[in-house]
């Protein structure tokens, strides 16, 4: 008899038939299973939670992770594992385990073969690692040169496709396999039947054979594609939203002519349930390959239910800087730490090691892209001005890109406020929602205002609200959607057909470019009354329509809203925007410095949402020591302090000097830097930078060398300049490793001795080149090894000048044609 019903949907069983349940806790509020990551501790601020069984079951059946577990008869719960410990068999909801992909019954004796998503992406981290570091040599050595079977990827990666067989094999454990889809249990079939796509080397999709029956084709292949590459990937990412048009799908399955099924698949029921997605929306015309369909993987209403950390939990800020002689790997170091600290240490761990190096730095480049990492460098003119605010010469034209600009600007200029790099992470980071995005909102969106003219404007309130649409009345007869009117400059030119004069700020030109396609899917839109009163709040929830001008109504120019708020008494204005709306143009962004998201939040969802989990952000300063610290920061290096970010007990918030707003630190910023101590030491950096921040030296490290290249020990000829440079200066300005690291050949070695380390002495110890020779070996000058030192004859009449002694020149060894030494002498370093 089963033990599974509608509220168990998992259970456990050990080796003594003795049954478990994996138990909720209702400590945080909700219901939630909690889930151990790999190497985390039992202690529950480490735990993922899910209110979800499905990923439940994936957590411990899939990816094998202990979740806490409870004997029916009762007595302690701990965490549990499947296959280890206590539990041996399980029994699976049939319809969660035909959603994995596995038996609805099973036990660890009998173990299953899963081509999940997770498991053939870690068989492609495993075959990355082997190409880097021949880890798992014993398994994939035994499959040879790949051929005619490849795999894509569904995570970003350098290398998009895998050879069909290894990635296989490695999941099966096993060398002796097809790699084509000829059966059902050969490579090539197996992946494909778990929705991933077949390419050739070159990652071109391949035509699926018609004659096999055993391949997974139509409407379940277009949405086992879909929620691999698009949906999943997305929410790996942490976006609330992921778009897929019809065309894309087309290309990847080779199925041009085939948009119908394809659109009938993507805005499907079934695919929704699949995905766990709240919503999806779609643009018209629909079928049509240019048919793009949104998925909403949260929701205003319900956030959701898998977080690595409780809302509750409080950010632990950053303040760091790397500091050590120059070639020690601080950019490489500030890299990992800038993605160690937005992805977190678990998801990061793959990206760390030198073996890895081009996917981290892959990972660093998307999260720039992100705005979730802002790099600069300090210098001697660096100023308040430029890394916090500062004013600037602006003309008539906005700043805004998105605003209604002026035609015909004046040859005068004012002087305007304009943000510096600090200022504007700032902000992003205060702003960012994270995983809580789903409970207020998102503070990354543009806000639209369109005003409500005449004295009919509730019944035009109304419409608006029965219709779920905002109305465009300045569109005129024109149907503006065809494609090439996504474009202001070219809607300008067809007004100007009719009327000269129209400039692109005409409201026209510029309103109807914003409501034709200006205004994204997703960006808010406010309905106003006046300059100063809101009567509704929602947001842009399809494309631009066009409906006919008809006998008795003119032609309507619209666009779909999903409204979240209205009233009609409406609010004020100056709650939530700093100055009042104008009536020069009925629609336009809302300037983004001026708006209180707290307030406005407050005002439209009745109470303000705290960001539970807002995303880390990193500012990265390269040679933090080169600037004037005190003239950079100004009075915000006090705001840097933990303590005294935005949120915290002790926090604090200051008038900016030139903008006059009210601004503070938020705790999600983070700051690495990094300071080369051949420039200044640590001990003359300004005594406040060092109060605010942890410092960690990085040094030459010779053992990351080779010991043998071609017969010359690279470790000991690093250290063995670095102890005479110690000795002679001091241990700030020794030679980092960096510069001798992609050396492989004597004559790559000699290069970097002539052009790098050489010079470099010669800057230590300024252009002393007694004391160069001491570092490379040739004081003596019996059998000059880099540096030939030869006598000045003294200028005639000079020649009994007593006090001038004898004088010397020294020039580095010229190179030898033919001389892979480049024409030094390495004996002393070498092998042996």
């Amino acid at each position: 008899m089963t033990l599974l019903n509608q509220d168990r949907r998992l259970v456990f069983h050990d080796r003594d038939g003795v049954p478990y349940r994996p138990v909720r806790d209702g400590g945080t509020g909700r219901s939630i299973f909690k889930i151990k990551p790999e190497g985390a501790s039992n202690r529950a601020e480490d735990a993922v939670h899910t209110e979800d069984w499905l990923e439940l079951a994936r957590a411990m059946l899939i990816d094998r992770l202990a979740a806490r577990c409870q004997a029916f008869k009762g007595g302690p719960v701990n965490y549990l594992k499947f296959g280890a410990q206590k539990l041996s068999r399980y029994e699976l909801d049939p319809e969660i385990a035909q959603a994995l992909g596995i038996p609805a019954a099973g036990n660890i004796d009998e173990p299953f073969n899963v081509f999940s998503r997770a498991a053939i992406e870690a068989a492609m981290d495993a075959f990355d690692l082997y190409q880097s570091t021949n880890t798992h040599a014993e398994l994939f050595d035994g499959f040879g040169e790949p051929r005619d079977y490849w795999v894509r990827s569904t995570r970003q990666r350098k290398n998009a496709v895998f050879p069909t067989k290894p990635i296989a094999g490695f999941i099966l454990q096993k060398t002796e396999l097809n790699g084509g889809w000829g059966q059902k249990s050969d490579a090539a079939a197996r992946l494909h039947n778990a929705g991933y796509i077949i390419v050739d080397q070159n990652d071109r999709p391949q035509h699926v054979p018609d004659q096999y029956e055993h391949l997974v084709r139509g409407a379940d292949r277009i949405r086992h594609v879909a929620l691999n590459y698009y949906i999943e990937r997305a929410r790996e990412k942490h976006e609330s939203q992921v778009s897929i048009r019809a065309s894309d799908i087309g290309r990847d399955l080779l199925v041009a002519n085939a948009f119908p099924a394809i659109c009938s698949a993507l805005g499907g029921q079934k695919l929704q349930e699949m995905a766990g997605v709240y919503s999806v929306t779609n643009t018209n015309p629909n079928p049509s390959s240019a048919t793009v369909f949104t998925y909403h993987l949260t929701s205003l209403e319900k956030a959701q239910t898998v977080t690595e950390t409780t809302s509750s939990q409080a950010i632990r800020t950053t303040n760091l800087i790397l500091y050590g002689p120059p070639g020690t790997g601080k950019t490489y170091h500030t890299a990992w730490e800038a993605v160690r600290l937005c992805l977190g240490d678990v998801e990061a761990r793959p990206f760390l090691g030198d073996g890895r190096r081009n996917e981290l730095m892959a990972e660093y480049r998307s999260l720039v892209d992100d705005g979730r990492i802002e790099f600069v460098t300090f210098h001697q003119s660096m100023s308040y001005e430029e890394f916090v605010e500062g004013l600037r010469p602006t003309t008539g034209r906005s700043p805004d890109p998105e605003a209604p600009q002026e035609e015909e600007v004046t040859s005068g200029f004012r002087l305007e406020p304009q943000d510096g790099i600090f200022k504007r992470i700032s902000e992003r980071a205060a702003n960012d929602r994270g995983d809580a995005e789903s409970g207020g909102l998102e503070r990354t969106r543009r806000i639209y205002r369109l005003g409500l003219t005449g004295v009919d404007w509730q019944a035009n309130l109304q419409r608006a609200l029965t219709n779920k649409e905002i109305a465009w009345n300045f569109g005129g007869d024109t149907d503006w959607s065809a494609p090439e009117y996504e474009e202001l400059e070219v809607i300008k030119q067809r007004r100007k057909e009719n009327d000269a004069s129209i400039k692109g700020n005409h409201a026209t030109v510029f309103g109807t470019w914003l409501v034709r396609s200006g205004a994204a899917n997703g960006a808010y839109v406010i309905l106003t009354v006046g300059r100063n009163k809101v009567v509704a709040f929602g947001r842009f929830a399809g494309d631009y329509r066009f409906t006919p001008a008809t006998e008795g109504a003119a032609a309507r120019h619209t666009r779909p809203v999903e409204w979240i708020w209205t009233d009609r008494a409406g609010i004020d204005r100056a709650m939530f925007y700093e100055t009042p709306f104008t009536s020069f143009h009925p629609v336009y962004p809302l300037e983004r410095d001026l708006i209180n998201w707290q307030a406005l939040e407050t005002a439209v969802l009745g109470v303000e949402a705290e960001p539970a989990n807002a995303r880390p952000y990193v500012l990265i300063i390269d040679e933090v020591n080169r600037a004037n610290i005190s003239k950079v920061f100004g009075e915000l290096i006090t705001l840097l302090e933990h303590d005294k970010r935005l949120g915290m007990d002790n926090e604090i918030r200051l008038t900016l000097p030139y903008s006059k707003k009210r601004f503070g630190v938020p705790p999600n910023l983070h700051i690495v830097a990094t300071m080369n101590t051949a420039d200044r030491s640590i001990a003359l950096l300004d005594t406040a930078l060092r109060r605010r921040f942890t410092f960690r030296e990085l040094m030459p490290e010779p053992n990351v060398l080779r010991s043998d290249v071609d017969g010359i020990n690279l470790q000991k000829l690093l250290r063995t300049i670095n102890e005479r440079i110690e000795y002679l200066f001091d241990r700030e300005h020794q030679i980092g490793h960096a510069y001798l690291t992609g050396c492989d050949t004597r004559a790559r070695i000699a290069a970097a001795m002539r052009y790098k380390v050489i010079p470099l002495l010669a800057e230590y110890f300024y252009e002393d080149w007694s004391k160069v020779a001491a570092v490379l070996g040739d004081t003596a000058q019996d059998d000059p090894r880099f540096l030939v030192r030869e006598a000045i004859i003294a200028p005639p009449g000079l020649e009994s000048d007593a006090l001038s002694g004898v004088r010397y020149r020294w020039r580095v060894r010229p190179e030898a044609s033919g001389d892979s030494d480049g024409g030094f002498d390495f004996r002393e370093f070498e092998v042996g």
